[in-house]
């Protein structure tokens, strides 16, 4: 077992849980800003039924929190393979997968953060992109990993 790689996808699911409680006091915050009472509300609908009725900026938490139910769960898959096929702790390809790892993690972290408070999208394009590129990283390695295994 390969648990070193473990820790920044552990980082990583904490994080998302974090964005999870951002969005909902985001939410909470601007709907009694706005004067909307959820009780009145009738029967329920979806978080993105308040896209448009929210700010903007009240939105951003939520539209991060999907992403990170998007992409991640490819890092997920590609961290488990390793953690179970992967090389040794100590050897160079396992201390490359351990510092991919870490850069995605640490990557999308910035990119919650950048996305929930600035949203400029030529800097979370930048941030996108480096992790991604982690993630082909990883992805590849995990592939190697599993096609010269025995």
């Amino acid at each position: 077992m390969h648990a070193p790689i473990l820790a920044p996808a552990a980082v990583l699911v904490c994080w998302s849980l974090v964005m999870l409680i951002w969005l909902v006091r985001a939410r909470q915050q601007a709907m009694a800003a706005a004067g909307m009472n959820l009780g009145a509300s009738g029967p329920g609908g979806r978080g993105q039924d308040l896209q448009g009725k929210l700010p903007d900026a009240a939105m951003w938490p939520s539209h991060n929190y999907t992403h990170l139910m998007e992409q991640p769960t490819l890092f997920y898959a590609a961290v488990m393979i390793l953690a179970i096929a992967g090389p040794h702790p100590g050897t160079v390809l396992g201390m490359i997968d351990v510092a991919l790892a870490w850069g995605y993690a640490l990557l999308r972290i910035a990119h919650s953060l950048w996305q929930a408070k600035v949203n400029r999208i030529p800097e979370r394009i930048m941030l996108f992109r480096a992790a991604s590129f982690c993630l082909i990283g990883l992805a590849l390695s995990a592939l190697w990993v599993t096609l010269s295994a025995g």
